[in-house]
């Protein structure tokens, strides 16, 4: 007999709980303005994301396709699981000494975590948290990006 009283016991709070955890669910449904939920993918166009959503790393280039990355590699120390590699080249400049330069920005997306560490790490902002989130692929390759565009050096003036 006490079996039957714990069982019951039981049902009774299970159904009450379930009862408490829906009643949010049943006022969503009663009061349809309310609601907070974003129809995606439906709503592509006018979704707006958190100013501090961490997306992906990008390297911001002007209309003159110029950059403000020196190849220091302070992003590079600074990311705790290499998800950065910068290849430096020498150039010559008008007055035949060595300029340092970088050759490929390489940034491979599928070992971000996202940290935000080689951002702060930068000295002259040369690169950005950018606010895209879909990064689906079928094939792992096409996460290693080259961040610098090809023909783009360095703007004027960036030491």
């Amino acid at each position: 007999m006490s079996f039957l009283k714990t069982y019951i016991t039981e049902v009774y709070g299970a159904v009450k709980s379930l009862l408490t955890g829906m009643k949010l669910t049943g006022y969503y449904f009663t009061h349809p303005k309310e609601i907070i939920t974003e129809e995606y993918p439906d709503n592509r166009l006018t979704l707006k994301m958190a100013d501090r959503f961490r997306g992906e790393v990008v390297m911001k280039h002007d209309d003159n396709n110029e950059h403000a990355c020196t190849g220091c590699s302070a992003c590079e120390l600074a990311c705790p699981n290499g998800t950065i590699k910068i290849i430096n080249k020498f150039e010559i400049n008008a007055e035949g000494k060595k300029k340092k330069a970088i050759d490929a920005f390489v940034y491979h997306l599928e070992l971000c975590t996202m940290c935000n560490l080689c951002i702060e790490a930068c000295p002259t902002d040369a690169i950005k948290m950018a606010q895209t989130f879909e990064h689906s692929v079928y094939d792992r390759r096409l996460l290693t990006k080259q961040l610098n565009l090809p023909g783009s050096k360095i703007r004027e003036g960036v030491e």
